[in-house]
């Protein structure tokens, strides 16, 4: 396979994913002056980040007082304290700059009467250390990744940022010495393969939601990046981390956003009582998005669900004005039509916790770097956004901090590739000799195996067995047997068949290949959560019950430490969590309640 030929370009850097991250990152790079590619599935403004709606969060005490501590204290809290404190200060230090940019940047930002950026209250946003809710969400209506995507995009276009749009990126090149040379690519309308030679490599590529079967993501967020970092060696950090978004559309999983119960929406169960009040007695429906999604579960396993099956709750702002929901949510209201069939204003809107998040991933630290299991970094190679773990969400991430981890940590990662290329050599380092060799391997095999698994059926088997085994609560024997059964699906994924061979926009060979990653998440999600003896964040076991020395299932004592999940043998590591901030005082230990 190393004799065959493939075309090779070279850049100085390349981002894998045209999402936030990664334009953010690109905005750097290219404004440095540094030759940028940017390889992306979809056309940028079609990136998922273009799904978030809610806000991006910044201490700018627009509508009221706020501080950046209060902000770095909420996001610990949330994180169930496994967040990295250094990481996390580094981020809520950073976030009124990062959105002032953003505005220069062309971002429009609804506005207050005195012409500040609007903020909305968001779950788990407090004063003055959990006082009581704050609005820290910048906002553009419930459109607000839409627009943060556009203002990115029209940046890069004025950086001339050099994009390739509908190319998959397929493995990392890495040597012998471990440096990161650039990726190999598919280009997806002629078939060509092609290697993307570079001083440095950023991964940007999103989540992986679609391990899931009621997934808020989309279609493409399959965790290319991380299946492309765990062939190459790099252990995947907390995968067993995902976060369930309370509110997606019963049935079809459509995102409705937190902003809804920012602007003043109540969760109802069949009784029409408002049943956060019983769980969250401060926040009540603005409590952190775990503790949301188990209350909706809880009632619904009790009895409390609406509809014939009982199996959702209702989001009710029917006693909002129609005029703000009009002016404040009108994607929303659109949404809530065409998904449920429920006009918002005049009915509630049926809702279910659904596959949202992962707080974990490539593991970096908040320069963007990526760095191995002993602290050292990863030569050439930086990711940033969902892919990475930096840790800034720990075991569970507040509403809007996705897309300022996005805006911090692109520029972070971006500012550190323009400093080391700057410091390091003018020539590329040579390609190994075989670089292209694992690549090829795979896509022969799709394009000579017969009487192989179907890729459909075998992605749907994974979907449900995640579902299934690993979902808003887990129990000891399920997760042994996801295990078990995840293993089994892996089986079947080395041995998909394609019946469309041809090079053309080959769709199939595409979902081949992106089953190839979402395989590699699965495993990573599983094997963690089952060996994880406690509960924390989003991870809550059955067997780790609430008692006054683990309040919450929390174990403290053996499981304050980052699960790292290595491809060789599904082995599992762990590290610790840095709870020394930069400046400040460590927010210590305590009981998470809201």
């Amino acid at each position: 396979m190393s004799k065959i030929t493939i075309p090779v370009r070279k850049f100085d850097a390349v981002i894998v994913g045209a999402g936030g991250a990664g334009l953010r990152a690109a905005i750097q790079l290219s404004e440095a002056g540094l030759k940028t590619a940017v390889l992306s599935k979809v056309f940028p403004t079609r990136s998922h980040t273009v799904a978030a709606q809610g806000g991006v969060s910044a201490s700018l005490g627009n509508s009221e007082e706020d501080h950046w501590h209060w902000h770095m204290y909420d996001t610990v809290k949330g994180s169930d304290w496994l967040g990295d404190q250094d990481a996390i200060e580094y981020m809520c230090r950073k976030a009124p700059e990062a959105v002032v940019e953003l505005e220069h940047f062309g971002m429009p930002f609804d506005r207050t009467d005195e012409g500040k950026i609007y903020q909305r209250p968001f779950g788990g946003h407090m004063s003055n250390f959990g006082e009581k809710p704050v609005r820290r969400a910048c906002a553009a209506a419930d459109r607000t990744g839409h627009a943060m995507l556009h203002a990115l995009y029209q940046r890069n276009v004025r950086a001339n940022t050099q994009f390739f749009v509908e190319w998959m990126a397929l493995d990392l090149i890495r040597d012998a010495e471990g440096q990161v040379l650039g990726v190999i690519a598919l280009e997806m309308e002629t078939g060509e393969i092609v290697a993307f030679h570079s001083k440095a490599t950023v991964f940007a590529t999103g989540g992986a939601g679609r391990i899931y079967y009621s997934s808020t993501n989309a279609f493409i967020n399959t965790g290319d990046g991380l299946g492309m970092a765990a062939r190459a060696g790099i252990a995947l950090e907390d995968m067993e981390f995902w976060q369930f978004h309370p509110t997606g559309v019963a049935g079809a999983g459509v995102l409705i956003t937190e902003g809804v119960r920012g602007e003043g929406g109540i969760l109802r169960n069949s009784d029409n009582e408002r049943f956060m009040e019983r769980y969250a007695p401060n926040a009540k429906d603005l409590a952190s998005r775990d503790v949301v999604s188990r209350a909706m579960v809880t009632e619904i396993n009790e009895g409390r669900g609406c509809g014939p099956a009982k199996d959702f709750v209702l989001l009710d702002i029917t006693h909002l004005d129609p005029a703000t929901i009009m002016k404040r949510l009108p994607g929303i209201r659109e949404i809530s039509i065409q998904f449920a069939g429920i006009d918002p204003i005049k009915a509630p809107i049926p809702v279910v916790p659904t596959c949202h998040y992962q707080m974990g991933g490539i593991p970096t630290n908040f320069h963007g770097q990526v760095v191995n299991p002993d602290g050292s970094t990863v030569t050439g190679f930086y990711a940033a956004g969902e892919c990475a773990c930096a840790s800034v969400h720990g075991a569970n991430r507040l509403g809007t901090n996705s897309l300022l981890d996005l805006l911090v940590f692109g520029k972070s990662s971006g500012d550190s590739v323009v400093e080391a290329i700057k410091a390091g050599p003018n020539t590329l380092k040579d390609l190994p000799t075989n670089f292209a060799e694992s690549t090829l391997g795979r896509l022969n095999r799709l394009n000579t195996q017969t009487s192989g698994a179907s890729v459909n059926e075998t992605r749907l088997e994974l979907q449900r067995t995640m579902q299934k085994h690993c979902g808003v609560f887990r129990f000891k024997d399920m997760l042994e047997e996801g295990v078990r059964k995840i293993c089994e699906v892996e089986k079947s994924v080395r041995l998909t068949e394609i019946g469309d061979k041809s090079a053309t926009w080959n769709t199939a060979r595409v979902e081949a290949l992106e089953l190839d990653n979402l395989i590699e998440v699965a495993k990573a999600t599983m094997v963690s959560a089952e060996a994880r003896k406690e509960s924390r964040g989003a991870h809550v076991r059955d067997d780790a019950p609430d008692t006054a020395a683990n309040p919450n299932g929390r174990d403290d004592e053996k499981w304050l430490k980052h699960t790292l999940w290595h491809r060789e043998g599904n082995k599992l590591t762990y590290k610790p969590v840095q709870l020394k901030p930069l400046s400040v005082e460590t927010i210590a230990l305590k009981t998470r309640a809201y």
